[in-house]
C-alpha cells in the first residue's frame, strides 16, 4: 500500500523523504482541512482529512496513518476523546496537536499524555512543515530502533547494542547504589564517558535539591506493580571537557523508571536484592513546551507583565496574608492618557514600542514583591501588597507619575505619555478581588475627569457617581432605538439686516427619567464610548432632512449648520458618508454648513485637511467653531478651505466687562475680514453687545438675545414669519 511501513525509504537525508507518507487532519472546520491538505499535498504528503471527531475515530480504528494532525478544540471534548482512543487502542501513530491560546491547559494535557508537539494557531506553514518533518523522522527512528530490537534479541552483543541505541539514559546499580553498567547515551546526555561513572554513587549526577527525594527511587528495590514509574528529576551535566567534574550549573529534566533486581527470582518469593535497573528518559524539551505554554497563560506577551489571571492569583494570596496579619495593601488601576492618538497617527507598531517602554519606566518604581500587570490595551494594575499607610501609596503613585514627564524616543518620534491612576485600600475600599479592582477603576476614571495625569483615592461616593455614569451610557445605548433625542434650531442672523441667515442643528435628550438633557450633560460621554458617531449620524441625516422639508415648503433659503465630533471625521468613510446622506435627503451640498473645533482639526491635521477639502470641492461649507479656545494658527487657516469663523461665547460675554476679551474680539473680526471670511459672533445676549459686534463690522450672531433654541415646530414659525417679512419689504420697494 503506498505509504505503508514497508513502502518506506531508509533515510531521510533529501526534502522529498518523506513523500507517501499518510497524514490525518482532524478539524471541524472544512475550510481549515482543505488548507492542510493543499499544504501538505504540495510538499508530498498523502494527505487525508476528518472532519470532526466521529469521522476521526472511524477514520483510526480502520486504517492506519503515519501523523496526525488533531485541533483541540473539536467540539464537547472531543479531541480528548481521540487521544484517548488512540492510547487505549495502543495506536503508534505521532500525535501533533493544534490550538489557539484559550487552549493551553488542554495542550499541557495533551503533552503529558503523549502528543509529540503543541503548534500555537495561527499557523505559520514552515513552522507546520518542519514539525511534521521531524515528527515523521522520530516515527522512522524508532521503527528503526524496533527493527533492531527484533533482529538482537537474541544476544547478549545484540541487547548492549540496542541498549546503547538507546536515546535513554539506561544504567544498573549494586546493592550500595554504585554504578555497575551505563549505557553510552551517558556522554550524550550528561558529558560523561559511561567508565567514568562505573563505581560512583548514583548521588554523583542527581542535582543536589533532588536527592533527598530520590533516595528510594534512584536505587529502587521494589518490583512490578509497585516499582518507580515516571518519576521527574533533575540530572546534573558536564560543564567543559571531559576532565571537568560533573556540577549542578547546567541539568537536564529526566523521567525515571527503576525496578529492582533480584537473583533466582520467582512467582512465590523474591532471591537476594542484587541491585537496581533503571531507565531515564530526557523531557527537557517536553518542560520546556511546558513552561512556554505555562508563561504564556499566566503573563502579556508582549511586555512580559503578569497578566489578569496572575495578577488575580496574586491579589488572593495577598488579601489572606493581609487579611491574617491585620495588614493594608493597596490596588492601583493606571490607563494611559491619550494613548488611542499615538495607535491612530503613527500606528500600532509605534503604539506597541511605546507600550514596552512605559512597562519598563514603570516596573523601575516598584518596590520588591509589587506585581505590575498588563490587564489588556493601554490599561495596567499594579498590586502593594503589606502597606503601613496610606501615603506608601502615594509615594509610589508620585514616582510613576514623575517617572512618565520625561520623554520616550521611538524611532524618530519624541513621544510624552502620562496615566491616571485610581487607588483602593483593602480593607476599607474592598475586601474582595472585584470590588478592590472595580473600585480602583472607578477612581481612575475620577482621576480622568480630574485633567488626567494624577492619581485619586476610591471612595464611596465616586460608586454613586459611577453608578450614574454607568446607567447613562446604558440609556443612551438605547436612545436611539428608542427615538428619545430630537434638534433644536437656533437662528442665525444678519447684524446689519436683522434677516435669518442659517439655523445651526442642537441635539437634545429627551431622558425617560430626567427629562430634557442639553448637549453638555451627555456628548462628553458619548464621545468617551464611542456613540458620538452614530449619534452624529443621526443628527446629519435628520437636520439634513429637515432642510429640505422646508425648502419643499417655500421657506427662505438659509444656511444649515451642523457640528461634527473628531470621531465621526476619523471615520474611514466620512466623506463618502456625509455625501450620501446628502443625496439621500435631496439636500444641496451649498446649503450644508458643518462645525468643527480647532482642537478636531489639530487632532490629525493632514487627514482633516484631505477630507474638508473632498467637501469643499462638492460645495459643503466648513465653519470653525469656538474659535480662540484651541490652538489658533493662521497656518491651518490657511490650509482649510474655510468659509467661516464663529467666535467663542466666552469673548462676547466678557465685551461688555473685560478689555481684554473686547482685544480679542476685535482682532479675531480684523483677521477674519483679512481672510475674507464670514464672522459669527455665538452667544449675543444683550444690546450692547450687539452694538459693540455691529460697529465692528461683525457679519452674524447667534444667541439669546435674538432667539433661544427652537423646536422644529418654533423654526419654521421663525422661517414663515421670516418669509412674510421679505414680502412685505419687496412689496414696498
Amino acid at each position: 500500500m503506498p505509504g505503508s511501513s514497508e513502502a518506506l525509504p531508509k533515510t531521510a537525508e533529501s526534502p522529498g523523504f518523506f513523500a507517501g507518507f499518510r497524514i490525518l487532519a482532524v478539524e471541524h472546520e472544512p475550510l481549515q482541512l482543505e488548507r492542510f491538505k493543499t499544504l501538505l499535498s504540495l510538499h508530498g504528503y498523502q494527505a487525508e482529512t476528518a472532519c470532526g471527531e466521529p469521522e476521526a475515530l472511524k477514520r483510526l480504528g480502520g486504517q492506519r496513518f503515519d501523523l496526525l494532525l488533531l485541533d483541540l478544540s473539536l467540539a464537547d471534548g472531543g479531541s480528548q476523546r481521540v487521544l484517548d482512543f488512540i492510547a487505549a487502542g495502543h495506536i503508534e501513530t505521532p500525535v501533533i496537536v493544534v490550538g489557539d491560546a484559550a487552549l493551553l491547559d488542554e495542550a499541557i494535557d495533551a503533552l503529558k499524555g503523549g502528543a509529540y508537539a503543541f503548534l500555537r494557531e495561527p499557523l505559520e506553514p514552515e513552522e507546520l512543515l518542519s514539525t511534521v518533518k521531524n515528527a515523521l523522522d522520530r516515527k522512522l527512528m524508532e521503527r528503526e530502533q524496533a527493527s533492531t530490537s527484533r533482529q538482537l534479541q537474541q544476544s547478549e552483543t545484540w541487547y548492549r547494542y540496542l541498549v546503547n541505541s538507546s536515546p535513554d539514559l539506561i544504567y544498573t546499580l549494586d546493592q550500595e547504589g554504585r554504578f555497575t553498567f551505563v549505557n553510552e547515551k551517558a556522554e550524550a546526555l550528561l558529558g560523561c564517558r559511561p567508565e567514568e561513572l562505573i563505581g560512583l554513587h548514583y548521588s554523583a549526577i542527581v542535582h543536589d535539591e533532588d536527592v533527598p527525594r530520590v533516595n528510594y527511587v534512584f536505587n529502587e528495590r521494589r518490583t512490578g506493580e509497585r516499582a518507580s514509574r515516571n518519576v521527574e528529576l533533575r540530572l546534573k551535566r558536564r560543564d567543559g571537557g571531559t576532565d571537568a567534574p560533573v556540577v549542578e550549573s547546567r541539568f537536564l529534566t529526566a523521567e525515571l523508571n527503576a525496578t529492582g533486581i533480584y537473583e533466582g527470582c520467582e512467582a512465590e518469593f523474591l532471591g537476594r536484592f542484587l541491585g537496581t535497573y533503571g531507565v531515564a528518559k530526557d523531557i527537557s524539551e517536553r518542560k520546556k513546551a511546558e513552561q512556554t505554554i505555562h508563561y504564556q497563560a499566566y503573563h502579556d506577551l508582549l511586555t512580559g507583565l503578569p497578566n489578569r489571571t496572575l495578577f488575580k492569583d496574586r491579589l488572593t494570596l495577598s488579601i489572606a496574608q493581609a487579611r491574617r496579619n491585620s495588614q493594608m495593601l493597596a490596588v492601583m488601576f493606571l490607563d494611559l492618557d491619550r494613548f488611542k492618538m499615538v495607535n491612530d497617527t503613527l500606528g500600532h507598531v509605534v503604539g506597541d514600542e511605546l507600550l514596552l517602554h512605559v512597562s519598563s519606566r514603570l516596573r523601575g518604581c516598584l518596590r520588591e514583591g509589587d506585581t505590575l500587570a498588563r490587564m489588556g490595551g493601554d490599561e495596567f494594575t499594579l498590586l502593594l501588597p503589606q502597606i503601613s499607610f496610606r501615603e506608601d501609596a502615594v509615594t509610589t503613585a508620585q514616582k510613576i507619575l514623575a517617572a512618565l514627564q520625561r520623554p520616550f524616543h521611538i524611532g524618530d518620534h519624541e513621544l510624552f505619555a502620562s496615566v491616571s491612576i485610581g487607588i483602593a485600600l483593602f480593607p476599607n475600599d474592598g475586601e474582595s478581588i472585584d470590588s478592590l479592582v472595580k473600585n480602583a477603576d472607578v477612581a481612575m476614571y475620577h482621576a480622568k475627569a480630574r485633567g488626567r495625569s494624577n492619581y485619586q483615592f476610591y471612595s464611596h461616593t465616586l460608586n454613586a457617581t459611577f453608578s450614574e455614569r454607568l446607567s447613562l451610557e446604558n440609556a443612551m445605548r438605547r436612545a436611539l432605538e428608542r427615538h428619545e433625542f430630537s434638534l433644536f434650531y437656533q437662528p442665525q442672523v444678519n447684524i446689519e439686516s436683522g434677516a435669518v441667515t442659517g439655523m445651526e442643528a442642537l441635539v437634545r435628550w429627551q431622558h425617560p427619567a430626567r427629562g430634557l438633557l442639553p448637549p453638555s450633560e451627555f456628548i462628553p460621554l458619548a464621545e468617551e464610548t464611542g456613540l458620538i458617531v452614530p449619534i452624529g449620524d443621526w443628527v446629519l441625516r435628520t437636520a439634513c432632512a429637515q432642510m429640505r422639508a422646508w425648502q419643499e415648503m417655500g421657506l427662505p433659503p438659509v444656511r444649515l449648520a451642523v457640528n461634527l465630533s473628531a470621531q465621526q471625521i476619523e471615520q474611514p468613510h466620512f466623506v463618502e458618508t456625509l455625501l450620501g446622506v446628502l443625496k439621500e435627503t435631496g439636500l444641496a451640498a451649498d446649503v450644508l454648513e458643518i462645525e468643527i473645533t480647532e482642537s478636531v482639526i489639530m487632532k490629525d491635521v493632514e487627514n482633516t485637511i484631505v477630507k474638508l477639502v473632498k467637501l469643499s470641492d462638492h460645495g459643503v461649507k466648513i465653519a470653525i467653531d469656538d474659535f480662540g479656545t484651541g490652538y489658533s494658527s493662521l497656518s491651518y487657516l490657511k490650509k482649510l478651505p474655510i468659509h467661516t469663523l464663529k467666535i467663542d461665547q466666552s469673548f462676547v460675554h466678557d465685551i461688555s466687562r473685560d478689555p481684554g476679551g473686547t482685544s480679542i474680539v476685535t482682532a479675531i473680526i480684523a483677521m477674519a475680514k483679512g481672510l475674507n471670511l464670514n464672522m459669527v459672533a455665538e452667544g449675543v445676549e444683550t444690546q450692547k453687545q450687539l452694538s459693540f459686534l455691529r460697529d465692528l463690522d461683525c457679519d452674524e450672531m447667534q444667541g439669546f438675545l435674538y432667539s433661544w433654541p427652537l423646536t422644529a415646530a418654533e423654526a419654521t414659525s421663525v422661517l414663515t414669519s421670516e418669509q412674510s417679512r421679505l414680502a412685505q419689504d419687496a412689496n414696498a420697494a
